[in-house]
Order: structure tokens, then C-alpha cells, then sequence
């Protein structure tokens, strides 16, 4: 537990660092505090809050900066975000969603997102429904299959399985007519549970090629989540990361391969409101540099998707935390009216 006197210090000496990314000296947090305290008083309080492991003296520096822990404790407990007329009107001066066609209401926020932020953008485009209209099986060799998968509205995936029984292409024709014939059009989980139920009525051999096969249409249709990300080049202007080649390199094969964002956003989607992840918190992103912003939006009430900002622990997260809500609730809008 802070007193008044400490957390009004460490609220002043992050906002300082944010603001100008130099380690804070005791002389200038007594400025930028108000409080009219000795050196050796700020000193020794700042001593205290870096025992606590709130914030921490860079080798270079006398001065002190944030560590993610104070970084958290700032967002938790001190920042008051109130609603910024500015924010309003960058976003209305930022490129239009247009409302009829989705794919471009993601890509646009996208780009919103980065470039008010000057970070990256990301947003995870809606969920499809994991339905079927038309699958079928391809034998390959013995004992390895193409599984092809057609969705309603007429995307193609294919998936190679592999099995423990041979089967003969006649045999993939009559376990493909059954699921066409008695499944197109139903959700893959609730195929798969019926499967279950009613594999005693199918011959035991083709009952699990069904379920095989399900298990990997799941997965090919789940897999399609994409992931829209705009304003990785902002990354190289921060001064956080651009002294460290290595760490940009890190970041950018992160944004390259997308699936630890889909893991981060999914979980953000289950959350209500915006989340904030500091300094690696978030596990599917784990790098003590990064700070990411999110927040769900919804069509008609529905959470289907997640967007956010994601940069330097040293952001100003009042602000994002207004851009991300913001940008939020205009997708919502946007893909509701496109319905």
C-alpha cells in the first residue's frame, strides 16, 4: 500500500516519462508533483517505490522510469479517462467505414487504429460460422487423405489427414454422401456430437473416418480467423524499440505470423470493455516492451471480433484507451448497418 504522498509521485513521474521518454530526476518530479518537498524526501521516496519494484534506475541515469509493474498500477488505480472532444474529432476526420462492404470496415478501422495512435493497429475480422454445405474425400496413398471442405457462402478448404485404416475410394464416397446428405448445413461441433451419437448406426470404420474428418474441418474453418494489421512501420519511430534491431525484428515476425494475435484478441473478445496488457502480461504476446489496448465489438449486441493498439509500454494509454473505445463502438456500428 502507497500513502498520498508516494502514489502522487509515482503518478507524476509516469506521466513525465510518457510524456518525454528521459528518466525522471527527483528535481523535476518535485516540479511536475506540486509538492513542495525536499530532494532528499522525493529521494527517499522514490527509493522506496523502487524497492517496492514500481520503477527502476537505468545504469545511465540518476533518474528513474516505470517498471510494468508501475505501469499497472497507473492504469489501475490513477488514470481517469474522460471523454476527449479531440479524439471525437480526429475520428471523425479519419477515413470513412464504409458500411456496406465489412471487409473494408476491418481494414479501415485498421488504419484508423495506427494512425491515431502512430502504433500498430490490429483487428480481428468477425467470426464465420464453423458450418459446412459440402464435404469431400480424396484418397492421396495409403492411409493419407484430402479432406476438402466447402462453406455456404463458397470458401474452399483443404486438409490432409492421416488415419489408422486404409480405406478405398469407394469407401470415402459413402462416408462424403452421408455427411452431405445428413449434416450440409449444420455447425461443425454440432455434427461432431452427433456423430458421437450416432456412430453404434454406422459401421465402425467409416464412424471414424467421419470423426476424423470433422475434427479437421473444425480446425480448417477455425483457422480462417484473419487478423488485419496496419502501422507496423510506425514501430521504427519509437525510440523504445529502434535502438534495438533485434527487438524490431522480434516485433515484426510477430506481426507477420498473426496466430499469437489471434490467440491475444480471442481472449480479449470474452472480456467486456477495454483491456489493457502491460509488459508481457498477456502471456500470448510475451514481450516485456509491448503494451496492448483492446476492446470487443459487436453486430447487434453480439461480440464477433477484437481490435485494438498495440506499441511501447511508454504510451499514453488514456488516449489509446479513447481510440480503441472509440474505433470499437464505430465497427459495431458500421457492421450492424451492414447487415
Amino acid at each position: 500500500m502507497l500513502d498520498a504522498r508516494a502514489r502522487l509521485l509515482l503518478k507524476a513521474l509516469v506521466e513525465r516519462y510518457i510524456a518525454d521518454g528521459q528518466p525522471v530526476g527527483s528535481r523535476t518530479l518535485s516540479r511536475a508533483s506540486g509538492l513542495e518537498l525536499s530532494p532528499a524526501t522525493i529521494r527517499n521516496v522514490m527509493s522506496d517505490l523502487e524497492d517496492l519494484g514500481l520503477i527502476v534506475s537505468p545504469h545511465t541515469s540518476a533518474g528513474r522510469i516505470p517498471t510494468a509493474r508501475g505501469y499497472r498500477l497507473f492504469v489501475d488505480t490513477m488514470l481517469t479517462t474522460q471523454r476527449d472532444p479531440q479524439a471525437d474529432a480526429e475520428h471523425l476526420n479519419a477515413p470513412r467505414l464504409a458500411r456496406d462492404q465489412p471487409q473494408k470496415v476491418i481494414s479501415n478501422a485498421a488504419h484508423i487504429l495506427s494512425s491515431l495512435s502512430h502504433f500498430v493497429g490490429v483487428v480481428m475480422a468477425p467470426r464465420r460460422t464453423s458450418v459446412f454445405r459440402h464435404i469431400e474425400f480424396l484418397r492421396l496413398s495409403e492411409k493419407r487423405f484430402l479432406v476438402i471442405i466447402v462453406s455456404p457462402d463458397g470458401d474452399v478448404q483443404n486438409r490432409v489427414i492421416f488415419t489408422e485404416t486404409d480405406y478405398t475410394q469407394s469407401q470415402l464416397v459413402e462416408a462424403a454422401n452421408f455427411l452431405n446428405s445428413h449434416y450440409a448445413g449444420m455447425a461443425i461441433e454440432e455434427v461432431r456430437e452427433r456423430l458421437q451419437n450416432e456412430a453404434e448406426a454406422l459401421r465402425g470404420e467409416i464412424a471414424a473416418l467421419m470423426q476424423v474428418a470433422v475434427r479437421v474441418s473444425s480446425e480448417a474453418i477455425e483457422s480462417r480467423d484473419e487478423v488485419v494489421v496496419s502501422g507496423e512501420r510506425n514501430l521504427l519511430a519509437v525510440s523504445d524499440f529502434s535502438s534495438d534491431m533485434g527487438n524490431l525484428r522480434k516485433l515484426f515476425d510477430l506481426f507477420e505470423q498473426k496466430a499469437q494475435l489471434v490467440r491475444l484478441l480471442d481472449v480479449s473478445s470474452r472480456a467486456e470493455g477495454v483491456r489493457i496488457y502491460i509488459g508481457g502480461e498477456s502471456q500470448a504476446i510475451p514481450y516485456q516492451e509491448l503494451s496492448v489496448v483492446t476492446a470487443p465489438y459487436e453486430v447487434d449486441g453480439q461480440v464477433v471480433g477484437t481490435l485494438g493498439v498495440i506499441g511501447p509500454m511508454r504510451m499514453p494509454y488514456e488516449r489509446m484507451i479513447q481510440i480503441v473505445d472509440i474505433t470499437s463502438r464505430l465497427v459495431s456500428s458500421a457492421l450492424s448497418f451492414s447487415k
